[in-house]
């Protein structure tokens, strides 16, 4: 695959009008409007890198750093703000150094964008405070949950949380991250219908569906997506047999001759035989969880419809083999690109370069405009919408580009490395095994694992310093006993100094933590195993 190809979508970030989100020329913050364009500027901000554009990355860190400010009167999505803008900003963080930005000490484990991540995540927290615990599905980033909100929030607004909060609490030490995205993610689990299936919308304060049409395209997408990529990331268990056991229901419910049908959640009954173009991320997700043949088949069939159209229309109704009335349109949507290149990483096929070529070919040939790449209207006559989303930045372009370049940094086999150094000890990263958001923005498993345990080293020092210095006072108060009171009597009072018989016995009942080797790297501990090389998760039994 020739690489003069990909030229026009490699020099596409040089079009960004990247002090657009800067304060105006009187020196006042910027309105509103801009919130979105700083958001299209951190969205985009890890492309620069994959592609090679070190400088440019530099200056939009310099840029972000100087005008972000989250402190304004804006109604944003919980949902986008946290994959483009959080998941951005986090990505960002933990490549910068990588991008020659100079690094506080501490790093990975402190930084000013991972400061950013955090206020903006925290911004975010007001939406998890529902009876349920699933969040609203808006906040207004200056006063929190507005109070005629509605409580109706898409089934991927409430479980698409757990990389990046994961991430950020182990990054930061602050579990309250995490917690609140697992408290999410299961209270989901907890909701699915007899039959394994989740609905489109619920009611976060009643727990009750509002929407029972059950598949794996909008509004539920990216739930089970990040069941599988939080099962890797945190080496989960659970989390992977929860989305097994989805994927059991949908086999059996929705799947028929390998396209994947709408159904309705509590009987089963076909309700929409469409396909949807953000399904395309269906066989990229099979790869992870080692289902190669389904997934290729699956692919196959999304592909026919790229060649019928030279792009994937937003509805495909499957029986009639066309597109649907008002969903003709083609934003410039990754996921069929973000398959080709999990499968062509794990099978080598050349099928999957074909997709790659044609969609180059067709976005250059259809949507190349004078200022960027312009939204297709629609597919049947090519008309174009005066719009470019920020996903055709961060995941069209970089998924286009990592599918023909073998030897990016991202797909590192563990053959090459970063040993850091931090206040802490010596941290391995950059080894590979990046697990992407749903926004494409890639995350190092290693260093939440570098992170995690030297917070947790940290507070042992502390306790064990807390403990040593809590003996030798009790210890001082000891000897002036004995030196006062004559022979030693066992002491009867709670927080005194026990008798080493029961020290021995205290040690039996309580065994030793086990101690965990300064550059191991994350243990597996079930019976499957992440290959780094196309980050493929394959069950080994």
């Amino acid at each position: 695959m020739p690489f003069r190809l990909l030229i026009p979508l490699g020099l596409l970030c040089v079009l960004l009008p990247l002090q657009h989100g800067a304060p105006g020329p009187d020196g006042t913050a910027p309105d509103p409007a801009h919130y979105s364009f700083s958001l299209t500027l951190i969205d985009a901000l890890d492309t620069l890198l994959i592609l090679g554009n070190v400088s440019e990355f530099q200056r939009v860190v310099e840029v972000l750093q100087d005008n972000v400010d989250f402190d304004i009167d804006v109604n944003a999505s919980v949902f986008e703000t946290n994959i483009r803008v959080v998941g951005g900003l986090l990505s960002a963080h933990l490549l910068s150094k990588k991008a020659g930005v100079e690094v506080e000490a501490g790093w990975p484990c402190s930084g000013p964008l991972l400061r950013m991540a955090e206020e903006a995540a925290r911004k975010l927290l007001p939406a998890f405070q529902t009876p349920t615990g699933m969040p609203y599905g808006t906040v207004n980033l200056l006063h929190g949950v507005n109070p005629g909100e509605t409580p109706v929030t898409c089934t991927a607004g409430i479980g698409t949380f757990i990389v990046e909060f994961a991430t950020l609490s182990s990054l930061t030490g602050d579990p309250v991250f995490e917690d609140v995205a697992r408290v999410a993610l299961m209270r989901l689990w907890e909701s699915r219908s007899d039959i394994g299936l989740v609905g489109n919308h619920i009611d976060v304060l009643t727990g009750k569906w509002v929407a029972q049409d059950s598949g794996i395209g909008a509004g539920v997408d990216s739930y089970f997506e990040y069941l599988v990529k939080g099962a890797i990331l945190l080496q989960d268990k659970k989390l992977m047999a929860m989305f097994l056991e989805y994927n059991t229901a949908i086999r059996n419910y929705t799947r028929f001759d390998d396209w994947y049908l709408w159904v309705q959640m509590y009987k089963g009954t076909v309700s929409m035989p469409v396909f949807q173009s953000l399904e395309a991320y269906w066989p990229g997700l099979q790869s992870l969880v080692g289902d190669i043949d389904n997934a290729m088949r699956t692919f196959l069939n999304y592909y026919t419809i790229w060649k019928q159209f030279g792009g994937l229309p937003e509805f495909y109704n499957i029986p009639q083999g066309y597109t649907v009335e008002k969903r003709e349109g083609y934003p410039l949507r990754p996921e069929l690109i973000e398959s080709a290149m999990y499968l062509y990483r794990a099978t080598g096929d050349p099928t999957l370069l074909e997709l790659g070529r044609d969609a180059v070919e067709s976005i250059e040939k259809i949507s190349k405009v004078e200022c960027g790449f312009a939204t297709i209207k629609d597919l049947r006559d090519h008309k174009l919408d005066n719009r470019m989303e920020s996903f055709f930045l961060a995941e069209t372009v970089k998924y286009l580009y990592l599918l023909f370049d073998p030897a990016n940094f991202i797909h590192n086999n563990g053959s090459t490395f970063d040993a850091v150094i931090t206040p802490y000890g010596e941290c391995i990263l950059g080894a590979g095994g990046y697990i992407f958001n749903t926004e494409a923005h890639p995350i190092d498993p290693a260093a939440l694992h570098c992170c995690r345990r030297l917070k947790e080293e940290q507070w042992e020092v502390e306790d064990l310093m807390r403990e040593f210095y809590s003996l030798k006072r009790n210890r001082s108060r000891f000897q002036k006993k004995t030196m006062s009171s004559g022979p030693w009597q066992p002491p009867t009072q709670p927080g005194t100094v026990s008798s080493p018989e029961s020290h021995d016995q205290s040690r039996e009942k309580k065994p030793a933590k086990p101690k965990i080797p300064l550059l191991s790297c994350p243990s597996q501990p079930f019976t499957s195993k992440l290959a780094l090389l196309g980050q493929v998760f394959l069950d080994s039994s």
